[in-house]
Protein backbone atom coordinates (compact mmCIF):
# COMPACT_ATOMS: atom_id res chain seq x y z
CA UNK A 1 0.00 0.00 0.00
CA UNK A 2 2.98 2.58 0.71
CA UNK A 3 3.63 2.35 -3.27
CA UNK A 4 0.35 3.02 -3.71
CA UNK A 5 0.35 5.98 -1.14
CA UNK A 6 3.61 7.80 -2.34
CA UNK A 7 2.15 7.31 -6.76
CA UNK A 8 -0.97 9.09 -5.08
CA UNK A 9 0.96 11.77 -4.13
CA UNK A 10 3.10 12.27 -7.23
CA UNK A 11 -0.22 12.59 -9.14
CA UNK A 12 -1.97 15.19 -6.57
CA UNK A 13 1.56 17.11 -7.32
CA UNK A 14 1.54 16.75 -11.36
CA UNK A 15 -2.64 17.79 -11.11
CA UNK A 16 -1.94 21.02 -8.85
CA UNK A 17 1.20 21.87 -11.39
CA UNK A 18 -1.09 21.41 -14.17
CA UNK A 19 -4.12 23.47 -13.29
CA UNK A 20 -1.40 26.25 -12.38
CA UNK A 21 0.98 26.12 -15.30
CA UNK A 22 -1.19 24.46 -18.07
CA UNK A 23 1.13 22.52 -19.47
CA UNK A 24 -0.61 19.29 -21.09
CA UNK A 25 2.62 17.14 -20.51
CA UNK A 26 1.56 17.60 -16.67
CA UNK A 27 -1.79 16.56 -16.89
CA UNK A 28 -0.86 13.16 -19.02
CA UNK A 29 1.97 12.64 -15.90
CA UNK A 30 -1.09 13.20 -13.67
CA UNK A 31 -3.04 10.81 -15.05
CA UNK A 32 -0.82 8.02 -15.71
CA UNK A 33 0.46 8.63 -12.30
CA UNK A 34 -3.45 8.35 -10.88
CA UNK A 35 -3.68 4.83 -12.91
CA UNK A 36 -0.60 3.67 -11.40
CA UNK A 37 -1.42 4.38 -7.99
CA UNK A 38 -4.73 2.79 -8.68
CA UNK A 39 -3.06 -0.18 -9.86
CA UNK A 40 -0.93 -0.39 -6.86
CA UNK A 41 -3.58 0.11 -5.00
CA UNK A 42 -5.69 -2.97 -6.46
CA UNK A 43 -2.83 -5.00 -6.21
CA UNK A 44 -1.59 -4.24 -2.55
CA UNK A 45 -6.11 -4.80 -1.41
CA UNK A 46 -6.18 -7.80 -3.57
CA UNK A 47 -2.83 -9.26 -1.88
CA UNK A 48 -4.59 -8.96 1.67
CA UNK A 49 -7.66 -10.59 0.54
CA UNK A 50 -6.04 -13.01 -1.20
CA UNK A 51 -3.86 -13.92 2.51
CA UNK A 52 -6.64 -12.81 4.75
CA UNK A 53 -10.02 -13.43 2.68
CA UNK A 54 -12.99 -10.99 2.41
CA UNK A 55 -12.59 -9.95 5.95
CA UNK A 56 -9.72 -8.25 5.26
CA UNK A 57 -11.47 -5.11 3.78
CA UNK A 58 -14.01 -5.03 7.26
CA UNK A 59 -12.39 -2.33 8.88
CA UNK A 60 -13.56 1.08 8.05
CA UNK A 61 -10.30 2.43 7.00
CA UNK A 62 -10.26 -0.25 4.13
CA UNK A 63 -13.93 0.52 3.54
CA UNK A 64 -12.25 4.32 2.64
CA UNK A 65 -9.93 3.05 1.00
CA UNK A 66 -11.70 1.09 -1.33
CA UNK A 67 -14.47 3.66 -2.35
CA UNK A 68 -11.40 6.27 -2.96
CA UNK A 69 -10.44 3.55 -5.53
CA UNK A 70 -13.19 2.87 -6.99
CA UNK A 71 -13.82 6.61 -7.23
CA UNK A 72 -10.40 7.08 -9.14
CA UNK A 73 -11.19 3.92 -11.37
CA UNK A 74 -14.44 5.71 -12.89
CA UNK A 75 -12.95 8.81 -12.64
CA UNK A 76 -10.01 7.16 -14.62
CA UNK A 77 -12.66 5.79 -17.54
CA UNK A 78 -14.91 8.86 -17.56
CA UNK A 79 -11.98 11.01 -18.10
CA UNK A 80 -10.96 9.13 -21.35
CA UNK A 81 -14.02 11.22 -22.93
CA UNK A 82 -14.66 14.38 -20.60
CA UNK A 83 -12.49 17.41 -19.76
CA UNK A 84 -12.50 16.86 -16.18
CA UNK A 85 -9.20 17.30 -14.90
CA UNK A 86 -10.26 19.76 -12.10
CA UNK A 87 -12.34 16.74 -10.63
CA UNK A 88 -9.31 14.59 -10.31
CA UNK A 89 -6.75 17.70 -9.12
CA UNK A 90 -9.62 17.08 -6.15
CA UNK A 91 -9.93 13.59 -6.01
CA UNK A 92 -5.88 12.81 -6.29
CA UNK A 93 -5.46 14.41 -2.51
CA UNK A 94 -8.72 12.56 -1.42
CA UNK A 95 -7.34 9.12 -2.89
CA UNK A 96 -3.60 10.02 -1.30
CA UNK A 97 -5.42 10.88 2.24
CA UNK A 98 -7.86 7.10 2.34
CA UNK A 99 -4.89 5.11 1.08
CA UNK A 100 -2.78 6.60 3.75
CA UNK A 101 -5.49 5.84 6.59
CA UNK A 102 -5.31 2.25 5.24
CA UNK A 103 -1.79 1.74 5.46
CA UNK A 104 -1.55 3.48 9.24
CA UNK A 105 -4.08 1.88 10.32
CA UNK A 106 -3.17 -1.52 8.69
CA UNK A 107 -5.00 -4.07 10.49
CA UNK A 108 -4.87 -7.93 10.16
CA UNK A 109 -8.50 -9.78 9.35
CA UNK A 110 -11.77 -8.91 11.36
CA UNK A 111 -15.16 -10.71 11.42
CA UNK A 112 -17.91 -8.79 9.50
CA UNK A 113 -21.49 -8.59 9.28
CA UNK A 114 -23.25 -11.81 10.73
CA UNK A 115 -24.59 -14.46 8.47
CA UNK A 116 -23.67 -15.42 5.31
CA UNK A 117 -24.79 -13.49 1.76
CA UNK A 118 -23.29 -15.17 -0.74
CA UNK A 119 -24.18 -13.70 -4.10
CA UNK A 120 -26.63 -10.94 -2.49
CA UNK A 121 -23.82 -9.78 0.00
CA UNK A 122 -21.66 -9.05 -2.88
CA UNK A 123 -24.89 -6.99 -4.94
CA UNK A 124 -24.98 -4.94 -1.69
CA UNK A 125 -21.79 -3.97 -0.59
CA UNK A 126 -20.40 -3.80 -4.01
CA UNK A 127 -22.91 -1.37 -5.04
CA UNK A 128 -22.99 0.48 -2.05
CA UNK A 129 -19.61 1.27 -1.84
CA UNK A 130 -20.03 2.19 -5.88
CA UNK A 131 -22.63 4.61 -5.11
CA UNK A 132 -20.16 5.93 -2.47
CA UNK A 133 -17.58 6.46 -4.91
CA UNK A 134 -19.61 7.80 -7.59
CA UNK A 135 -20.92 10.54 -5.26
CA UNK A 136 -17.81 11.38 -3.73
CA UNK A 137 -16.69 12.34 -7.70
CA UNK A 138 -20.01 14.74 -7.41
CA UNK A 139 -18.48 16.31 -4.19
CA UNK A 140 -14.93 16.58 -6.29
CA UNK A 141 -17.26 18.61 -9.24
CA UNK A 142 -19.28 20.26 -7.24
CA UNK A 143 -16.09 21.80 -5.75
CA UNK A 144 -14.57 22.66 -9.04
CA UNK A 145 -17.91 24.54 -10.11
CA UNK A 146 -18.09 26.77 -6.64
CA UNK A 147 -13.72 27.74 -7.47
CA UNK A 148 -14.66 28.53 -11.16
CA UNK A 149 -18.14 30.38 -10.32
CA UNK A 150 -16.34 32.25 -7.34
CA UNK A 151 -13.83 33.20 -10.06
CA UNK A 152 -16.78 34.02 -12.85
CA UNK A 153 -17.77 36.49 -10.36
CA UNK A 154 -14.92 37.92 -9.23
CA UNK A 155 -13.72 38.30 -12.44
CA UNK A 156 -10.30 36.81 -11.50
CA UNK A 157 -9.48 35.39 -15.05
CA UNK A 158 -6.11 33.24 -14.38
CA UNK A 159 -4.59 30.91 -15.94
CA UNK A 160 -5.98 28.39 -13.58
CA UNK A 161 -9.52 29.51 -14.80
CA UNK A 162 -9.02 29.13 -18.30
CA UNK A 163 -7.87 25.90 -17.61
CA UNK A 164 -10.72 24.56 -15.84
CA UNK A 165 -13.86 23.15 -17.69
CA UNK A 166 -17.09 25.55 -18.46
CA UNK A 167 -19.48 25.77 -15.73
CA UNK A 168 -21.77 24.35 -17.96
CA UNK A 169 -19.76 21.18 -18.33
CA UNK A 170 -19.26 20.80 -14.71
CA UNK A 171 -23.09 20.86 -13.92
CA UNK A 172 -24.23 18.45 -16.26
CA UNK A 173 -21.40 16.14 -15.16
CA UNK A 174 -22.39 16.69 -11.88
CA UNK A 175 -25.89 15.90 -12.21
CA UNK A 176 -24.96 12.34 -14.44
CA UNK A 177 -22.59 11.65 -11.21
CA UNK A 178 -25.32 12.20 -8.71
CA UNK A 179 -27.93 9.96 -10.86
CA UNK A 180 -25.76 7.39 -11.26
CA UNK A 181 -24.35 7.21 -8.11
CA UNK A 182 -28.17 6.97 -6.76
CA UNK A 183 -29.11 4.22 -9.15
CA UNK A 184 -26.06 2.02 -7.12
CA UNK A 185 -27.08 3.22 -3.76
CA UNK A 186 -30.56 2.20 -4.66
CA UNK A 187 -29.55 -1.22 -5.47
CA UNK A 188 -27.67 -1.67 -2.75
CA UNK A 189 -30.07 -0.25 0.12
CA UNK A 190 -32.61 -2.89 -2.01
CA UNK A 191 -30.23 -5.93 -1.70
CA UNK A 192 -29.62 -5.09 1.87
CA UNK A 193 -32.92 -5.15 2.82
CA UNK A 194 -32.92 -8.68 1.35
CA UNK A 195 -29.94 -9.69 3.11
CA UNK A 196 -31.98 -8.32 6.18
CA UNK A 197 -35.01 -10.41 5.53
CA UNK A 198 -32.99 -13.53 5.66
CA UNK A 199 -30.45 -12.86 8.67
CA UNK A 200 -33.01 -11.28 10.70
CA UNK A 201 -36.79 -12.13 9.84
CA UNK A 202 -37.52 -8.24 8.63
CA UNK A 203 -36.73 -6.11 5.61
CA UNK A 204 -36.77 -3.18 8.09
CA UNK A 205 -35.42 -3.56 11.35
CA UNK A 206 -34.02 0.01 12.32
CA UNK A 207 -30.55 -1.18 12.80
CA UNK A 208 -28.31 2.27 12.55
CA UNK A 209 -26.47 1.64 9.83
CA UNK A 210 -29.40 0.93 7.43
CA UNK A 211 -31.67 4.04 9.10
CA UNK A 212 -28.73 6.26 8.18
CA UNK A 213 -28.27 4.51 4.90
CA UNK A 214 -32.29 5.12 4.26
CA UNK A 215 -31.49 8.55 5.38
CA UNK A 216 -28.62 9.58 2.90
CA UNK A 217 -30.83 8.31 0.01
CA UNK A 218 -33.91 10.27 0.83
CA UNK A 219 -31.27 13.22 0.78
CA UNK A 220 -29.96 11.90 -2.68
CA UNK A 221 -33.38 11.85 -3.87
CA UNK A 222 -34.26 15.09 -2.88
CA UNK A 223 -31.35 16.41 -4.52
CA UNK A 224 -32.46 15.01 -7.42
CA UNK A 225 -35.85 16.64 -6.89
CA UNK A 226 -34.47 19.36 -6.43
CA UNK A 227 -32.89 19.62 -9.87
CA UNK A 228 -35.96 18.85 -11.73
CA UNK A 229 -38.10 22.19 -10.42
CA UNK A 230 -34.14 24.14 -11.42
CA UNK A 231 -32.14 23.78 -8.73
CA UNK A 232 -28.76 24.23 -10.78
CA UNK A 233 -25.38 25.16 -10.69
CA UNK A 234 -24.21 27.23 -8.26
CA UNK A 235 -27.14 26.15 -5.70
CA UNK A 236 -27.07 22.48 -6.65
CA UNK A 237 -23.30 22.53 -6.76
CA UNK A 238 -23.31 24.10 -2.86
CA UNK A 239 -26.47 20.92 -1.82
CA UNK A 240 -24.32 18.09 -3.18
CA UNK A 241 -21.25 19.18 -1.18
CA UNK A 242 -23.21 19.82 2.06
CA UNK A 243 -25.30 16.20 1.01
CA UNK A 244 -21.73 14.32 0.59
CA UNK A 245 -19.77 16.08 3.81
CA UNK A 246 -23.23 15.05 5.75
CA UNK A 247 -22.88 11.42 3.96
CA UNK A 248 -19.38 10.88 4.82
CA UNK A 249 -19.98 11.81 8.45
CA UNK A 250 -22.51 9.68 9.33
CA UNK A 251 -21.06 6.84 7.44
CA UNK A 252 -17.74 7.13 9.29
CA UNK A 253 -19.59 8.44 12.96
CA UNK A 254 -22.43 5.33 12.70
CA UNK A 255 -19.92 2.81 11.88
CA UNK A 256 -17.70 3.85 14.19
CA UNK A 257 -20.04 4.61 17.32
CA UNK A 258 -23.19 2.91 15.86
CA UNK A 259 -22.60 -0.30 13.83
CA UNK A 260 -25.43 -2.30 15.41
CA UNK A 261 -26.21 -5.81 13.74
CA UNK A 262 -23.75 -5.15 10.95
CA UNK A 263 -20.44 -5.46 13.21
CA UNK A 264 -18.27 -3.76 10.82
CA UNK A 265 -15.09 -2.99 12.66
CA UNK A 266 -13.69 0.25 12.83
CA UNK A 267 -10.79 0.28 14.95
CA UNK A 268 -8.57 3.53 14.19
CA UNK A 269 -5.56 2.13 16.51
CA UNK A 270 -2.07 1.67 14.47
CA UNK A 271 -0.55 -1.43 14.43
CA UNK A 272 3.22 -1.31 15.27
Amino acid sequence: MLFAVATYLVATGAFLAHVIFGKSALRRWAHTGLATGAALHLIALGSRVAVFGYQALAPLPEQLSLIALLAVSVYLGVALRAPLTAAGAVLAPLAFLASLSAYYFEQGPMPGPTGSGGFWLAIHVGHTLLGYAVFALSFCLSLAYLFQEHQLKSKARTGVFRRLPPLETLDQWNHRFVAWGFVFFTIGILSGSWLAQRAWGALWSWDPVQTWSGIAWLLYAGLLHARSVGWRGKRAAQLIVLSFLLLLASFIGVNTLLPGRHGIQTSWSHSS
